[in-house]
């Protein structure tokens, strides 16, 4: 991940050249794709909220998220994006995760609480601005008849479709209950389907995407273990999933293996190619996509789906804060020059 990636040159040619959303003369599709975890999604958060502060976040064309990366990517595109720092906050996160709700036959992880009560009344969300911005929204979510990953976009009609779509992507079996329906379908988390958005960016003609992660490299071991479905997962399958389609289950129980897919090609993505000195003939973008990936530094703390101690979320903001930072030095040297 250094100052020769691709990626990097043309956020820095557009950043100096104050390029603004619909409004570009370079021919790309520049993409952020923002993976989430449930609190993990917190060091992603960081790494969007740095993005903001360095000025860099009007130089893309399209936001892409899943589960709490969906949410990231609302807060980015909303009129208030310095309350992605709220992702460290106890208080986001008990409004999220409620191991009481158990007790009354709810579900722990409360994704309606979070958008329709926390979002809508304490730290208000201004659903019209992510709308209306001129950077693209698209949430993920995976569609329970057919398994696959779907770009709710399309369904984005105003502020009640654009709640549901953020609840859809982060609504995890077992733990947030039952898919949520919008526009008469039904969808449960985006990572059932597709943890990394990063491949609907490039299906929908993304010439250079930045990915923001939530995990940091497995090691070689620890990943291909981790590539088999755990047992809960075989449980929640058998249980909860059991009156879903086929599709769905095999969806879910290979998404493991669909990660560490994931992380090879990403990784080999990550190696910077020469800077493309032209377009070809008609203006468009190089048929070879270009895509970098940040990852959590040495020293992040390890941030479970369900954790909610203040101090390591704070940490692992500002280890996601950091992260982007470091990758930004570069680009800054580039702008200058």
């Amino acid at each position: 991940m250094t100052g020769g990636h691709e990626v990097l040159r043309v956020l820095a040619d557009r950043v100096s050249r104050g390029s603004r959303p619909r409004q570009r003369q370079d021919g790309h599709r520049v993409a952020l794709a923002i993976e989430g975890g449930g609190m993990r999604g917190t060091i992603s958060a960081g790494m969007a909220l740095a993005l903001h502060e360095s000025g860099v976040a009007h130089a893309f064309d399209a936001v892409y998220g899943a589960s709490a990366g969906a949410i990231t990517g609302a807060w980015l595109l909303s009129g208030t994006p310095e309350q992605l720092a709220g992702w460290a906050e106890p208080g986001y996160a008990k409004a999220m995760i409620r191991p009481s709700n158990l007790l009354r036959g709810r579900p722990m992880v409360d994704v309606r609480n979070l958008v329709e009560h926390l979002y809508c009344e304490v730290a208000r969300m201004d659903f019209d601005a992510v709308l209306a911005n001129p950077v693209e929204y698209h949430p993920l979510a995976t569609d329970v008849h057919t398994g696959r990953s779907t770009d709710l976009r399309p369904y984005l009609t105003g502020p009640v479709e654009l709640r549901l779509a953020l609840r859809a992507s982060a609504a995890l079996p077992f733990l947030a209950g039952p898919p949520v329906e919008l526009a008469g379908r039904f969808y449960y988390d985006a990572g059932l389907a597709e943890s990394i958005p990063y491949r609907t960016a490039l299906a929908q003609g993304a010439s250079h995407v930045l990915v923001l992660r939530s995990r940091p490299a497995a090691p070689g071991t620890a990943a291909r273990r981790g590539a088999r479905p755990s047992y809960g997962a075989r449980l929640i399958a058998a249980t909860v999933l059991r009156g879903y389609p086929e599709a769905l289950h095999r969806s879910y129980l290979t998404r493991a293996h669909r990660l560490l897919h994931d992380d090879a090609v990403l990784t080999r993505y990550d190696q910077p190619a020469p800077p493309v000195s032209r377009l070809p003939v008609g203006g468009r973008a190089p048929a070879d996509p270009a895509v970098l990936s940040v990852r959590p530094g040495p020293g992040t703390p390890r941030i479970g789906r369900l954790t909610r101690d203040g101090e390591p979320l704070k940490a692992a903001l500002e280890a996601g804060r950091a992260a982007v930072d470091r990758l930004l030095r570069p680009l800054g040297r580039l702008t200058a020059g």
